[in-house]
């Protein structure tokens, strides 16, 4: 505030000074000399006045009273009403410097181009004088036209601190209207400005004091009606972020639970199969003999009964599947014996007898349908050769051959890391069984070759004379697990086929 006081008051006195200095530097019209007090030359230049014809100018106005009306005459030099010399300049009690009255007319340069050379000189001198002044004045006015735009800024400043004073301070007694009631340099005015300041400081250095006392009583309970507004909506956000996190909690904690439910059933039904194999090593028939004398039974028609091979199959060009199976199905259809899925392909290789349809063999979806029949209930050896070269394949009954054909999945290449399954049909990659579908009924001695045998050792699988296990994937006892309820048990088919 001091340094907005003292610069308005500068200013100002710029302003003052300035238009001084342009009035003083005003030439005034030609008037009669004025008889000058207590001057000795003043009749003289009285006479001259009257004598000289045309206008006459003076300084008079400028310099004021007490000064010389000019230097004495020469001896020799012309009548004073004849020539009169311009009046030489006075001195004046101002702080400008005298200036010429006017500019000379016509007539007058001649006759200052007769007049002494010093003359000349102090008249140039006079002029340029006279317009450095001029340009001062300008510079002052474009000066004091910033000076008053930057008041009006910092009183906009002003008004806006104000503004923002406390209550307690806005009120304290009448406001004063500095622009109007003084001059900025006034020293109430100065007062009054840093008084305000002081309450300010005093009041901010009060606040920053009280405010850890107030962060301490935030914790204690407090009245309802003394919390702000803001505090209760931040409040209310708080607690809806925790009650959506405790809800997140929840929900984390119930798939945790049905997750942990899940696995132990898993564990349970492991267990139970363990359960079972170690009571069959115990108690079962010394006849068990591992890797290839036992069977899969699966009793009733189901989704969930079933056994899966765990040996991953590479890329075959042909194949050659043989199993001894056995029905139990007292309806319309065999159901699946085994169905074989990979990534992509669900019906990669399936062999499949649904309701009154006869048995059928899907290699890629492509369908042959094949002269097999299972149907009276007893145990037979079935062979299912096939290659991709023209799709060549042939079917084979208690070792005979029974129906062969082309075009089946021609030039198709089986993929490989797929799924085996024994007894259900497979809709996607190792799931999605269909009860419909399902073989009931043993299942033993399957095996899987990467070539077509001949019809010589089909024949001698089939009469037990020449046992053969796949090269694929043999029948052992470590690659096959049943799952759902359904059984493993210690069989071989050819001393059981002898009994029966």
């Amino acid at each position: 505030m001091k340094f907005l006081a003292v610069l308005l008051a500068a200013g100002m006195l710029a302003f003052l000074g300035a238009v001084i200095c342009i009035i003083a530097s005003v030439p005034l019209a030609a008037s009669p000399a004025r008889a000058l007090p207590g001057s000795a030359d003043n009749a003289s230049v009285a006479s001259g006045a009257a004598a000289s014809p045309g206008p006459q100018r003076s300084l008079s106005a400028l310099h004021g009273a007490g000064g010389s009306a000019g230097p004495p005459a020469l001896p020799g030099a012309p009548a004073a009403s004849a020539h009169p010399l311009p009046p030489g300049p006075l001195f004046s009690r101002f702080l400008c410097t005298p200036l010429a009255a006017a500019c000379p007319s016509g007539a007058q340069q001649g006759d200052a181009a007769g007049a002494a050379p010093g003359e000349r000189e102090e008249l140039l001198l006079l002029q340029s004088t006279a317009e450095q002044l001029r340009q001062t004045a300008l510079q002052q006015e474009a000066r004091i036209r910033a000076d008053q735009d930057t008041i009006r800024e910092l009183t906009g400043k002003l008004g806006r601190c104000e503004s923002g004073l406390p209550r307690g301070l806005q009120g304290a007694g009448p406001r004063r209207d500095t622009m109007a009631d003084g001059s900025w340099d006034s020293p109430a005015l100065i007062l009054e400005l840093e008084d305000a300041v002081r309450a300010l400081r005093d009041r901010i250095d009060r606040l920053e004091q009280e405010l850890p006392a107030r962060v301490n009583l935030s914790a204690a309970p407090a009245p309802v009606s003394a919390v702000p507004a803001g505090l209760h909506s931040k409040m209310d956000q708080l607690e809806g972020q925790l009650l959506a996190q405790v809800l997140a909690l929840e929900k984390e904690r119930a798939a945790l639970s049905h997750s942990g439910h899940r696995q132990r059933q898993e564990m349970e039904k492991e267990l139970d199969v363990l359960q079972g194999r170690v009571a069959e090593l115990e108690h079962g028939s010394s006849a068990y003999n591992p890797p290839d004398a036992f069977k899969i039974s699966i009793p009733i028609r189901n989704n969930y009964m079933y056994a899966r091979v765990r040996k991953v199959l590479p890329e075959l060009y042909a194949f050659t599947a043989c199993m001894w199976l056995r029905s139990r199905s007292s309806g319309p259809g065999q159901g699946t014996p085994f169905s074989y899925s990979v990534p992509g392909q669900a019906n990669e290789i399936v062999l499949l007898e649904a309701g009154h349809e006869p048995m059928e063999l899907l290699i890629n979806d492509k369908v042959a349908q094949l002269p097999l029949s299972l149907k009276d209930n007893g145990w037979h050896h079935i062979c299912i050769a096939w290659t991709t070269r023209d799709g060549l394949w042939s079917a084979y009954q208690d070792g005979e051959l029974q129906g062969s054909g082309e075009n089946l999945a021609a030039w198709h290449p089986i993929k490989p890391h797929g799924i085996l399954i024994l007894g259900q049909e497979q809709d996607t990659l190792g799931g999605r069984f269909d009860a419909t579908q399902a073989f009931v009924g043993d299942i033993t001695q399957f095996n899987l070759w990467d070539h077509a045998l001949t019809p010589a050792q089909v024949l001698g699988i089939a009469n037990c004379t020449a046992p053969l296990l796949g090269n694929v994937l043999p029948w052992e006892d470590k690659l096959v697990e049943a799952f759902g309820g359904a059984t493993k048990a210690a069989f071989d088919v050819c001393k059981g086929k002898a009994k029966a």
